[in-house]
């Protein structure tokens, strides 16, 4: 595949989307758009590509069609829905979805799209905004394994771990083992130093002294500094980890899984939004702690 020659459609230029298709662009392809606000319109004008009214206007003629979205319903919308990309879509074309959403819902969306003659991928993205503009994200790609490799030169370009995990729904159950891991920690981060914080020690030595041990993560350089310093704004929004939470939630429950962590960290996260924390960093659940901590001292 020469990138030079190859036209893409990218529906959802939101804060990573933008970047992401940028890095696209620099590829040589051509693109069409589909933005439904209007700073993403700006943002698409900017970049010099065509942007187009529907999904489906938007895919004519794409031999890949990108989506990056929110929730299952939203990917089943642009790309099956009655002005969905599925319409406007040369046969073979492959729809490759980066958003994080349901693996039942991947798999049901990429049957409806191979029966209208077209290839599904399913590659949620970890490495947040910031990954986005670095093109150092991680990509879990689910679906056939001669489809991935067709999309893997431009798949680089995003990031340079990019794994094909398995079948259609795979990556999607690849990306909620990575958010469970992910946030579990976060909350065990969040524990740890509001226990060393009342224990009257610096939070920050204590993540030098804990950093090159055993306790040491990516999570822990990350949220450690922004927990211990109060800055709480938002890498990624407390509101995704919530959603994704809940993705995890109804499948663990539909397999007839108890996943007790997962339950715990729901219910702190379910705090966090309720208390409208919702749009800052996931490292609010420090808040969250903190906030309970202060109604079990409150006298009765």
């Amino acid at each position: 595949m020469n990138p030079a020659t190859t036209s893409i459609t990218y529906i959802g230029l939101g804060a990573m989307g933008t970047p992401m298709l940028g890095h696209l662009l620099r590829l040589g392809c051509s693109a069409r758009v589909y933005a439904r606000s209007e700073s993403s319109r700006a943002a698409a004008a900017e970049l010099g590509v065509t942007v187009c009214s529907t999904p489906a206007e938007a895919a004519q003629g794409a031999d890949f069609i990108f989506t990056n979205v929110t929730s299952t319903e939203d990917v089943r919308t642009v790309l099956c829905g009655p002005d969905g990309a599925m319409h406007g879509a040369r046969p073979d074309a492959v729809c490759i979805d980066h958003s994080t959403i349901a693996a039942e819902g991947a798999r049901e969306i990429g049957q409806t799209l191979r029966t209208a003659g077209l290839h599904f991928l399913d590659a949620p993205v970890s490495g947040g905004v910031r990954g986005a503009r670095d093109a150092s994200l991680s990509l879990m790609v689910g679906g056939d394994a001669e489809v991935f490799a067709r999309a893997l030169p431009l798949l680089r370009a995003l990031g340079p771990n990019v794994k094909h995990v398995g079948p259609s729904g795979s990556g999607q159950v690849a990306k909620a083992c990575n958010q469970l891991i992910q946030v579990v920690t976060i909350e065990a981060i969040a524990e740890a130093l509001l226990y060393a914080t009342r224990q009257g020690v610096d939070a920050q030595a204590v993540l030098d002294a804990i950093g090159t041990g055993f306790a040491g993560s990516r999570m822990l350089d990350l949220m450690g500094p922004k927990m211990a310093g109060r800055d709480f704004a938002a890498g990624i929004e407390a509101r995704l980890h919530a959603k994704d939470f809940g993705l995890i939630a109804a499948s663990a429950q539909a397999a007839g899984l108890h996943l007790p962590a997962l339950e715990q960290v729901q219910r702190q996260l379910g705090v966090l939004m309720q208390s409208g924390w919702g749009r800052d960093d996931t490292s609010s659940l420090l808040r969250v702690l903190e906030l309970q901590q202060e109604a079990f001292n409150r006298p009765a």
